[in-house]
């Protein structure tokens, strides 16, 4: 445990932001936005972008560099720098690691393991829990198996071959299916509409509402621009929400109102593009149930610290689990420091909290 006489202001701290993945751009934000808020709050603070080795620049260096555009970034080429980055001066003398890398190798255990192998305490999720959710199938099967209720799916995978009339799989692992053959996985779980996305991606990157089956293969495509493995599942119409989870307890549930449609990229990340409510409007038995998911889906993960739930509440107030995200974002729009904010918490003071879990 810290113990007192060391101090919150004693802390040194790398934050650990941008990175190699589609996320990158929000990930430098957000990584800038903990930074500051923990040297106004008297730490000592160095960020370090992956992408770029163990270079480390101060707080104010990087807030000119980050800001987020209407479209996700090309993915970067590892190219073993990550690995700089964990051996640099910055993180091997820093008490704590702040993770705010989105996506790719910082949300996928990757990170999380490096940091392991040197010893070194870091916010968020460990190697496992991040793993897990960062895959979409394999955290749709935990789900299930704790009664978190989740979309049906089934996954298309790259440079797959199977035969033709080729079935496989079980009703609880359905095999993987070619590209070609998304008609059948479509059909498989009741027809369009359905949201065609990669398995192992977050903030949108990838997602496409597929309303009828002529745009079923772009759809799956661009997916598979960003994973080997596409995951396909019915569409819900209904509520946009949200569990923030901090520390083992649920914070209010956000609702997300998109402005003129799909909760995608650029409304997530464009300031004005949708509508917040916190706390969200609902019935007390439903909040319950959101916040009751929300801590189970968390906890059966193995997650730690604090993650986020995404839910659709559908018209006849049925809450489904789309994903876990153990890496969320820390931007001026996103959604814990909006559920913080609502349950009293300030930003200096999520961020200050985040990384005291982590030195416990």
């Amino acid at each position: 445990m810290v113990t007192q006489e060391k101090g919150s202001n004693d802390v040194k701290t790398a934050v650990l932001y941008g990175g190699t993945s589609a996320e990158r751009d929000v990930s430098l934000v957000s990584g800038r936005a903990v930074a500051v808020a923990l040297a106004d709050r008297s730490h000592d603070v160095l960020l370090v972008d992956p992408a770029a080795g163990d270079v480390a620049v101060g707080p104010r260096e990087a807030a000119t560099a980050a800001t987020v555009g209407s479209e996700p970034p090309p993915v970067l080429r590892e190219t073993g720098s990550a690995l700089r980055a964990v051996a640099g001066e910055a993180v091997t003398t820093a008490d704590a690691v702040f993770v705010a890398l989105h996506g790719g190798s910082g949300e996928d255990g990757t990170i999380q393991g490096l940091l392991e192998l040197a010893g070194k305490r870091y916010t968020g999720s460990g190697v496992l829990a991040s793993a897990l959710a960062m895959d979409k199938r394999a955290s749709k099967l935990i789900f299930r198996e704790v009664g978190v209720s989740t979309p049906d799916w089934r996954v298309v995978s790259s440079g797959l071959g199977l035969p033709p009339g080729s079935r496989g799989g079980s009703p609880l692992l359905p095999r993987d299916l070619p590209p070609e053959r998304a008609r059948d996985a479509v059909r498989e779980l009741g027809g369009c509409p359905v949201v065609v996305k990669p398995n192992d991606q977050g903030s949108t990157v990838g997602l496409t509402v597929v309303r009828d089956e002529q745009a079923l293969d772009p759809a799956v495509a661009l997916a598979l621009r960003y994973s080997s493995h596409a995951l396909i599942e019915p569409f819900i119409p209904g509520r946009e929400l949200t569990v923030a989870v901090l520390g083992g307890e649920p914070l209010p549930v956000v609702e997300i109102v998109p402005k003129g449609g799909l909760y995608d990229y650029e409304r997530k990340y464009t300031k004005g593009m949708s509508e917040y409510r916190c706390p969200a409007d609902l019935r007390g038995p439903v909040a319950r149930e959101l916040a009751h998911a929300g801590r189970t889906a968390f906890e059966a993960l193995g997650c730690r610290g604090y993650a986020r739930v995404d839910f659709r509440l559908s018209p006849d107030e049925r809450c489904q689990c789309l994903e876990v995200n153990t890496v969320p974002g820390m931007t001026e729009v996103s959604l814990v420091p909006m559920a913080a904010a609502a349950a009293g918490i300030g930003f200096g003071e999520l961020v200050e909290r985040i990384l005291t879990m982590a030195l416990a």
